[in-house]
């Protein structure tokens, strides 16, 4: 964790899911002593917070695809406010 952004809030789908993956992996090892362990449990659910956020965003982007009567996209929509 020490190579990992603090801010949680600026890190891509992809770096958020990397560091909870070795949050998960730390915790399920069981060797982590009790105060290390409610540290990473809350990092832990910032991160899966912010993957989920961003898979939101994500969706929300694909659902404004329009798409022609053969099926082709034709560009996007606008965002339901």
């Amino acid at each position: 964790m020490a190579d990992a952004p603090d801010d949680v809030n600026t890190m891509s789908f992809e770096q958020a899911i990397a560091e909870l993956e070795r949050v998960v992996n730390q915790l399920d090892r069981g060797d982590v002593p009790l105060d290390e362990s409610i540290k990473l449990y809350e990092r832990g659910a910032a991160l899966k917070a912010r993957c989920d956020a961003k898979l939101k965003d994500a969706e929300e982007k694909v659902e404004q695809i329009t798409l022609d009567a053969g099926g082709n996209p034709t560009g996007a929509g606008p965002a339901d406010p």
